[in-house]
This record gives C-alpha cells, structure tokens and sequence, in this order.
C-alpha cells in the first residue's frame, strides 16, 4: 500500500458484528480470557487474548499497528505520553553503569529527564553535538549502550545524519541507536530505514494533529518491544488512555495529507519571514541557508511545519506583543497542531533550567541562538494570514 492508504486502512478492520467501518472504542479495563492464563503479566500467555488493559487493549492495538506500518517497524508500543515513550525506552534498554550518548540540544523534556533523574539511577551519560560525526565518534566508549538523536532537533532545528551516525554507532559496538522524530513525523523521516534500532515520537504532535490528545510511542523490532511492554507498560504503568489512542488514530488517518499542507505553508512563510525586515535569521531545513539543508533533502522526504527564528529587536519584547495582539496564531507551547503555536525560547532562560551546558557547548548554542529565538509550528491555515498576524507583531 502506499503511505496515505495505510495511514486510512493499517491497523483497522470492519467489527464483525456491528459491520462498523470506523474503529471501535474499548473503554474495558478487563476482559474475558479465551483460555485459563496465569495470573501475574508474567505468566500471560498471548493466545489467551486481551487479559488487562495495562498490558493491552485493542483501540490501542489498532493505533500500534498503523504507526508501525507507516513507520516500516516491525511492532509499536504506545504509551501515555512524548516523555513516558522516551522513559520506556531509555530505562528499559539501560542500567547502572552503561553509558548513552545524547545531544547537546534536544527537547527540554528529555534532557531535563537525563541530567536530573538518570544519574540518580547510575547510568553515566554524555552530551555531545550530533551533527558532528566526530564529536559522536569521539564520545563512544565500551560501555555505551546507547546513541540518541534528534532530528530536526527540538527547538533549533539541527540535524543528524541517520545513517551515517547509526553505521558509526553499530561499527562501534553500540547496540542502540534510537531517533526521536517527532518534529519530521514519519512522512518526514523513517529512521528505522535508515539504520536505528528505536524511533521514538510524541503522538500528541503531529500524529494526532488536533492538539486534544496525548501520547507517546516507541517503534522498532517485535522482540524489543515486548520487552518493553512487560516493564515499561505493565511495571511502569505509563499507559496510553484508549480514548486518547482512539483521538489520535483519528489524527493519524489524515497525516500523509496534513503534513503535505504543514510543509507548504512552512515554505511559505519560512520565505516571507527571511525576507522579513524585522528579522535576522531563519532555521527551516527546506530553505537553501539553512546549514545542512543538503543533509536535509536527502533524509527528509517533507521538511514538516517547524520554523525558528531570531529578530533583531529584543525577542521577548515582540513576545509580550504576541500573547496579547496574535488573532490566528496561538502563542501557546506545544506544536504540531492543525493551529499555528508559537513561543519565545529566551537563551539564558533556557541555558539555566534546561541545558546548563560546560562553556564549550554554552558558546555554540548562543552562537546559533543569540538572545533567543521563536519557535513557531505552521499550521493549516492559509500561509497568506499567518503571515500577516505575525506581521502584526514584528
């Protein structure tokens, strides 16, 4: 099938009984075994059906299968959140005393999780820059386990090269290459194509679309993944609400069409804010200035709805003009949304909660940053009015 059919038909089936077209929603939280199975998740035996819906259900199951078939993964397991699929994946690969590799820049939810709870749990971690190969060459040592990416990175819009990152990891010794692709969707980007073991996205962005769900999901091999399930799901607990997984297969339905629209209107107003006298620098990987846009066509198939960009007058100044005179564009966290969102990400601000990066890594983030940048997620409206409500701000 081609990706825009399976995003409408992987996953479903017509209910037997009703002859509903629409996927059913199972609110249960228990079921009916069709055999005797033990009573401990441990003991569950998958011939015997759904048992409990912390270890299953099948609204989920449905949305688990689409993913995994638009992904190209083997199997999917979804989770209550972005965070809680990040914190499945990485507390259920690692333990005390393995190493893991991470990039200096990366969604503050992850990285704020890495430098305050991991070293708690003694796994040893190292921030590098990922979109120098070297850099992550240089990081490895017999004990990592693990090489996570992001890209495009959440919120300056770096890249790292799959590919090339994930043969040096594997050649290495490391058995982990995980990708968090939540800003490119898989229609952007499918990292398990390009060599990684895990990819990772919050499904309340551009999965769900709406902006009324919350989810995570973890994709890669089937072997993996129940593992993962066991401890993440079942001992953890961090499960995904059926309602919420049967919002975001909605969303996920209508994703090949959507992110087609997030990555004209991006298009478009990435041009319209470079030519823009008011600002100074714009990060789009689809425009030709941005640093590895070459990078960028070879790996991303739609270079998605999120813009950053920095302007000469004081960013937090246009801020304060934006929560109260924006008409179309929300100035709201969050992205991925059929609205367009934006928000200013002062650099000291989150140099001091989120990164506390050594004075090497300071210096290159404020290069790229200055005093800060907007971060903004295009939504579906017509590029021609948020245009013109941004210039209303700038």
């Amino acid at each position: 099938m081609k990706i825009e059919t399976m995003a409408v038909h992987a996953g479903e089936a017509v209910d037997p009984t009703t002859r509903a077209s629409s996927p059913n929603l199972v609110m249960s939280a228990t079921f009916l075994p069709r055999e005797l199975t033990g009573f401990s998740a441990l003991d569950e035996d998958e011939s015997a059906g759904y048992i409990y819906a912390r270890s299953g259900n099948p609204t989920v199951r449905q949305l688990e299968e689409k993913l995994a078939a638009l992904e190209g993964a083997e199997d999917a397991r979804c989770f209550a959140s972005g965070i809680a699929a990040t914190h499945a994946v990485i507390m259920g690969r690692l333990s005390a005393c393995d190493h893991a590799i991470f990039p200096e820049n990366a969604y503050s939810g992850t990285a704020e999780f890495i430098r305050n709870s991991l070293p708690r749990f003694g796994i040893r971690t190292s921030f590098v820059d990922t979109t120098d190969a070297d850099a992550v060459a240089a990081a490895i040592t017999p004990a990592t386990r693990m090489l996570w990416l992001e890209t495009p990175c959440n919120p300056t819009l770096q890249l790292a090269d799959i590919a090339l990152l994930a043969d040096l990891a594997h050649a290495r010794g490391v058995p982990d290459v995980v990708v968090d692709g939540t800003f490119a969707s898989p229609i952007g980007t499918r990292p398990l194509a390009l060599g990684a073991d895990f990819v990772v996205h919050s499904l309340t962005k551009y999965i769900s679309g709406h902006g009324d769900a919350m989810g995570g999901v973890v994709l890669g091999h089937k072997a993996d993944l129940d593992a993962l399930n066991l401890e993440a799901a079942v001992h953890f607990g961090g499960v995904l609400s059926p309602f919420n997984a049967w919002l975001i297969m909605r969303g996920a339905e209508t994703l090949p069409i959507r992110m087609r629209a997030h990555h004209d209107n991006a298009m478009a107003v990435a041009k319209w804010l470079e030519a823009h006298p008011a600002v100074s620098r714009v990060f789009y990987p689809g425009l030709p200035s941005h640093p590895q846009h070459d990078l960028a066509r070879r790996q991303m198939a739609n270079f998605s709805g999120m813009i950053a960009f920095q302007t000469h007058q004081d960013g937090a100044e246009i801020a304060r003009r934006m929560v109260s005179d924006l008409q179309h564009v929300h100035f709201a966290v969050s992205l991925g949304h059929l609205r367009s969102l934006i928000y200013w990400i002062g650099t000291d601000d989150i140099l001091q909660s989120t990164y506390q990066h050594p004075p090497e890594a300071e210096a290159r983030f404020r290069a790229l940053t200055g005093r800060g940048i907007f971060r903004l997620s295009v939504g579906l409206e017509h590029p021609e009015d948020i245009c013109a409500d941004l210039a209303r701000c700038l």
